[in-house]
């Protein structure tokens, strides 16, 4: 076995720098790390700290309001957003869930994901604004809501929730690390 100790290697011509040929495997050392690229990153968690009330059949910003984590500080737990720093452009992943509350007769509950405040993906189930059997007999309903989506630096997102009561009575939304999250990341393209 040769072994070549090099602080550079480049391509003698062109661009492009190949590594072993079809059907090789490249292995790194033993306690090595390779940089520079596989980085999902920009990425965080946030949840929501304390129960939220929304009023009745109301748009309204879930209030992710503390982090688990937050690699490059872009989400904002004040205004409740992630916002795509400087030279982080590119495609990205988004994932919100959250449990709502409400002891009464429900019609609807609602999460989204918006980008600049526009809907990107949005998820939901309806009963035809009539109380019925199935949300008569539920008090708890968790839901979860993903989507994939290009940005450009500057864009924000961020996740807004509606739930409808019959009797236009005001639901919780839960907070808790186990019954609500908001979380993205870049995608390695």
């Amino acid at each position: 076995m040769s072994k070549i100790e090099a602080n550079t290697i480049a391509p003698s011509t062109g661009t492009t720098l190949t590594l072993g040929e079809s059907g090789d495997t490249v292995t790194l050392g033993s306690g090595a790390s390779l940089s520079g690229f596989g980085v999902n990153t920009p990425a965080f968690s946030a949840y929501i700290n304390s129960n939220q009330t929304l009023s009745d059949n109301t748009d309204t910003k879930g209030n992710y309001d503390t982090e688990n984590y937050d690699t490059d500080s872009a989400y904002d737990t004040t205004n409740k957003r992630f916002t795509v720093p400087s030279g982080k452009e590119g495609k990205y992943f988004f994932y919100a869930r959250g449990r709502f509350f409400d002891p009464s007769d429900q019609s609807q509950y609602v999460i989204a994901i918006r980008k600049n405040d526009i809907e990107i993906a949005k998820r939901y189930i309806y009963s035809g604004a009539v109380a019925t059997k199935i949300f008569n007999s539920i008090n708890y309903f968790s839901y979860d809501i993903s989507c994939n989506v290009s940005l450009s630096a500057g864009d924000y997102v961020e996740v807004f929730v509606k739930a409808d009561d019959v009797g236009g009575t005001s639901i919780t939304y839960e907070g808790g690390t186990v019954h609500s999250e908001f979380s993205g990341f870049k995608i390695i393209t």
